[in-house]
């Protein structure tokens, strides 16, 4: 069961007892059926037992599902999207541990997530025959969806039924209007993305071979130069 209990600002989920922290690293890459399947094979630490287990993309792919599934009225992140090609290239691999760490991170924080029976059962098993077993009896469980609710014990305390009402409506209009405007600004960063990638990375080579040139120019004066601001000059025409 999960508890929710009355907090400063309201009701709130009960915090995790036994909070932990959990690492992503040392991304290899593994072989399998005499070498006709590769993958990428990530060392997963759990502070609270110390023990490493091994785990695929595709078995973090499974939990987020399984969480998708059971948790129908809690925000899930997405996880780092598939990729067909290039999965083995060192800045795709390094980008997405990166990417699956942050992840983790909200997973262990999050007071109902980590405590998952499933979440659980990703971090502790290092057996083959138990992860299919409690791989099968997660996706048999039965309190998932609306079932959920069932197993959510709720505060004794009174709500003013106005007041939660209001509190929901705030809440719907401000997700409407966050969702309406990171899609504006994911739309805009994309325009000037393929601009600095067109136009504007000629202007800026341009304004990059300016500088370049002042600074040539000032070593042209032998007696009067000044090797600090010439250096500087020059560093701002290579950034450009």
């Amino acid at each position: 069961s999960y508890t929710i209990e009355m907090g400063p600002l309201g009701p709130q989920w009960k915090a995790n007892p036994r909070p932990f922290i959990c690492s992503i690293e040392d991304p290899t890459k593994q072989t399998k059926f005499k070498g006709i399947k590769t993958y990428i094979s990530y060392r997963v630490t759990p502070s609270h037992t110390g023990r490493p287990v091994y785990r695929r993309y595709k078995h973090f792919d499974w939990l987020y599902n399984r969480l998708l599934h059971k948790f129908t009225v809690i925000s899930v992140p997405h996880l780092p999207e598939k990729q067909a090609t290039g999965r083995f290239e060192e800045d795709f691999i390094e980008k997405r541990k990166r990417r699956l760490i942050l992840w983790m991170n909200h997973m262990t924080s999050h007071p109902v997530l980590s405590q998952y029976e499933g979440f659980e059962h990703f971090l502790m098993c290092a057996d083959d025959k138990q992860w299919k077993l409690g791989k099968r009896r997660a996706e048999k469980d039965e309190m998932v969806g609306a079932h959920f609710m069932l197993t959510v014990q709720i505060p004794n305390e009174h709500q003013d039924l106005q007041d939660v009402e209001e509190r929901v409506d705030n809440f719907k209009s401000f997700a409407k209007k966050m969702d309406d405007s990171v899609m504006q600004l994911t739309h805009v960063a994309s325009e000037l993305v393929r601009k600095h990638l067109g136009g504007f990375r000629k202007e800026f080579q341009r304004l990059g071979n300016a500088f370049q040139s002042i600074s040539q120019a000032f070593t042209l004066d032998p007696p009067y130069k000044s090797d600090a601001l010439n250096s500087a000059i020059s560093h701002t025409g290579r950034t450009y």
